[in-house]
Formats: structure tokens, sequence, C-alpha cells
């Protein structure tokens, strides 16, 4: 089998293995609590937020977020003559590995696992200058102070980060491959976010602030 070929699909499989380690179901039984039983159900840190507080929902964006990190800075390794490949594939890998956990099936025996958003921005903090993720995090940061829908601002945060990277790529300032991973990670939040957008435009989404009942 050619090399690189085995270099991609080493990299596919560490990181969605990395991906799918479940922070917030791991800290939620670390409060007593199955967080796929509360809330809203989701294995992510707004949830955690809701049924322990800001600073458990803070540490589970900070690993949920260095998953999507070290699969990068992993792949970049396994694969130096590649990086935009080896980079792609291990976001997307690593997102799907969030969203559809290994971990959580063998403890659960339901394939299920959180949103991806924010093992998504890991990814983006690895991608994008740095300016760039200010300023869309500072957008979502005003959309939720202003409606406290924390769904909203990570949506519009995500586009206008996409919207940026095709940008760039239309300036030749990125890769034209990135194309498939603004798309594809767009995409991904999308699906898993759907049953939220149509909260949102029914006006029935949870807002922050509001905890979540065991």
């Amino acid at each position: 089998m050619d090399s690189e070929l085995v270099r991609i699909l080493l990299i596919v499989v560490i990181s969605y293995l990395l991906g799918s380690f479940p922070t917030a179901y791991l800290v939620g039984r670390l409060r007593n609590v199955n967080i796929f039983e509360v809330g809203s159900g989701n294995m992510g840190a707004t949830n955690i937020v809701r049924v322990a507080g800001i600073g458990w929902g803070a540490v589970v964006w900070f690993f949920d977020s260095l998953k999507g990190i070290l699969a990068i800075v992993i792949a970049t390794q396994i694969l130096p003559g590649a990086h935009a490949t080896a980079t792609i594939t291990a976001a997307l890998a690593a997102i799907v590995g969030h969203n559809w956990s290994f971990f959580v099936t063998l403890l659960t025996g339901t394939l299920r696992g959180g949103k991806g958003a924010a093992t998504a921005f890991g990814t983006l903090l690895m991608i994008v200058p740095f300016h760039i993720v200010a300023v869309v995090l500072a957008v979502c940061g005003l959309i939720i102070a202003l409606t406290r829908y924390v769904s909203l601002g990570v949506l519009i945060m995500f586009s206008l980060a996409m919207i940026w990277i095709l940008v760039l790529i239309a300036q030749n300032a990125m890769p034209w491959e990135y194309v498939f991973y603004s798309v594809s990670v767009l995409a991904l939040l999308l699906v898993r976010f759907r049953d939220n957008i149509q909260r949102l435009i029914a006006g029935t989404e949870r807002r922050i602030g509001e905890r979540a009942s065991g």
C-alpha cells in the first residue's frame, strides 16, 4: 500500500480517537449526572454549564478544543510533506470523533457524542490567523451577551469564519484545499445543530443561564 495513504489512514484513526475522548461525559459523571439525560442531552460545554456551572463548562471547552489542536499537531508530524492534507484530514476526523464518539459507544452502547463546536474551534485556531479567531470570537460573545442564545452565537461565529476562509482562498492567501475544510465543518455543525436551529426559529431555544434539572 502507498506510504502516503497509510499515513493518511493513521491520521484518520488517531484524530478520530482523540476527538472521541468524552470530556463532558466524564465531567458529568464526576458531578454524578449522566450528561445525556439532563438539560439538552448534548455532550458539550454548554450543557455542562447548565448542570455543573461555568467553571466546569470552561474545562470541557478547553479540553474539547485541545482535541482538535492535538490532532492537527500530530497529523502534521506524520505527514510533514503535505501540510494542508494532514491538517484538513485531522480536523475533520477529530470533529467526527467528537460527534460520534467511539468511547461513548463503549460506555453507553449507543453511537453518540457532542455537536463538535469546541473541537472545531480548536482546529480553527490552528488554521487561520489569530486576528480572525479574535474577531469571530468577539462576534460570538456579543451575540450571546445580547440574546443569551449560545447556539446562535456559535452558528454565526463559524459561518463568519468559514466565509472568511473562502475569501482568503479566493485571494490566494490560503491553499484551495481549505475549501473542503470550510464547507465540511460548516455542514457538520449545521447537521448537529439542526434541532437548535428549529428551536431558534420557533422561539423555544433554551437561553444561557437557565439551569437544567437532573
